[in-house]
């Protein structure tokens, strides 16, 4: 780290030895916009973004039924500066196509939701198979329809030309900015997983480069400081390619470190946790200048199967009207709006895991609600609902028997605060609990 632009070795080492973990969530403005009405206090707002929030001391987030239902995800503060990234210099954000390449476990997709209005679409790709159901789980969790989840290698977007508006890499690095919050960062970090990593982000952008389209943004981040990782990449991309580097408006108070690499002059922007309140991260920006490739088309890809004008009829009381394509999707009906339908034609063979909102199961002219459907922004307010308090919210999400005396029969909404936390069919002598096994909570109370 000797020699890294702002680096201060000795308050540094006095931040790592006081063992201090910076807590922060960021809100989900479609479903809680309210920082005082949550379960737990807020301390201050993160400055750099308009939802984020830093926490006094961290609370038992597994027993807050909020975080369940998406109304904020725990995030680390100085990641949330892709913010200031796309709001300026995206300004018009309507429509565009955005790819979050290194998605997992779903930071940066969530984030840049938020941000996109909804004609616009985001893929959200992870390359570890392992790894994509946390994403696809967070993902459900926020709500949106406007996205896909794919599970490719980087290799796999090559071929199919200026697709994208926004790619977002935030690279897979040594880490070495994780040393405060996680210690076995410190103790795997390496030169030669410095050198390791280096080499893996340049495949990892020259392979995704040329399906950016011409004028589209490029944000670069990662949570090392090695300038092999940072700056040094900046200089490499942009003796490969033809692009600009994007400088960004930057508050002095905020002490993030603005740095200029060696060779390019590439603008950096680079956070230590002994200057600002959060941990160890860079980001840059690129703007591309050469033209993309053409779009390869939908090669490889099976025919969907169109659902009936009758089975729209039929699920029309379930949804709001933002939802305009259905499908059937092996056994599960699924709808998205247009763009995630146009983009979901163009994306070649590659793996797609989820594609707007999974509706449920067809039978019997009936449809048997999913998950997703459940906590989706699209579910229609007439959908009956059961409003839990906090001790029936937590059986809930333990997969225990609820009563529900005076309920609607049938299917409910099993909702928290006003939130869906998913469905609840309500029978003569008793209701089944539908959340999903995999995600259930096996924390008890004051544990």
């Amino acid at each position: 780290m000797a020699g890294t632009p702002g680096w201060q070795e000795a308050a540094y080492c006095r931040v790592l030895e006081t063992g201090e973990q910076v807590q922060s969530i960021r809100l989900n403005p479609r479903k809680w916009t309210d920082s005082q009405s949550l379960s737990f206090p807020v301390e201050a707002a993160i400055p750099w973004t308009q939802t984020g929030y830093y926490l006094d001391e961290r609370p038992k987030y597994t027993l807050d039924p909020l975080l369940h239902a998406g109304a904020y995800y725990v995030q680390e503060a100085s990641s949330m500066f892709l913010e200031q990234a796309v709001k300026q210099l995206l300004p018009e954000r309507g429509g565009i196509r955005v790819l979050d390449l290194c998605a997992a476990p779903g930071g940066k997709s969530t984030h840049l939701l938020s941000l996109l209005p909804d004609d616009a679409v985001l893929v959200s790709n992870e390359v570890i198979k392992s790894r994509v159901t946390i994403l696809e789980e967070n993902l459900v969790k926020w709500g949106n329809s406007n996205q896909l989840i794919t599970n490719n290698d980087p290799r796999d977007f090559s071929e199919l030309g200026g697709l994208f508006d926004l790619i977002v890499v935030d690279a897979p690095c040594s880490g070495s900015g994780l040393f405060r919050r996680d210690p076995k960062a410190m103790a795997e970090w390496s030169e030669s997983a410095v050198e390791l990593c280096s080499q893996r982000q340049k495949r990892i952008l020259t392979d995704i480069w040329p399906c950016l389209k011409e004028g589209g943004l490029l944000i670069y981040s990662t949570c090392s400081y090695s300038l092999q990782e940072d700056e040094a990449i900046a200089d490499w991309l942009l003796s490969q390619v033809e692009a600009e580097s994007e400088p960004l408006q930057v508050d002095p108070a905020w002490n993030i470190v603005e740095t200029k690499s060696a060779q390019k002059a590439a603008f950096g922007y680079r956070f230590y946790p002994d200057q600002v309140r959060g941990e160890g991260f860079f980001l840059t920006a690129f703007r591309k200048r050469e033209a993309a490739g053409t779009v390869s088309g939908r090669k490889g890809k099976n025919k969907l199967e169109k659902v009936s004008k009758q089975q729209v009829a039929d699920i029309s009381e379930w949804l709001k009207p933002g939802l305009s394509q259905f499908y059937m999707i092996q056994e599960n009906m699924v709808g998205m709006p247009e763009q995630v339908d146009s983009l979901l034609s163009e994306l070649g063979s590659l793996y797609v895991r989820r594609a707007g909102v999974t509706l449920g199961k067809w039978a019997d002219r009936k449809l048997i609600p999913d998950h997703g459907l459940a906590l989706s922004n699209e579910v229609h307010e007439a959908v009956n609902r059961i409003e839990l308090s906090a001790p029936q919210a937590l059986q809930y999400l333990r997969k225990e028997e609820i009563q529900v005396p005076g309920s609607a029969p049938g299917w409910n909404l099993a909702c928290y605060k006003g939130l869906s936390l998913g469905w609840l069919k309500v029978l003569p002598n008793r209701s089944n609990n539908y959340y999903p096994k995999e995600w259930r909570i096996l924390m008890q109370s004051g544990r």
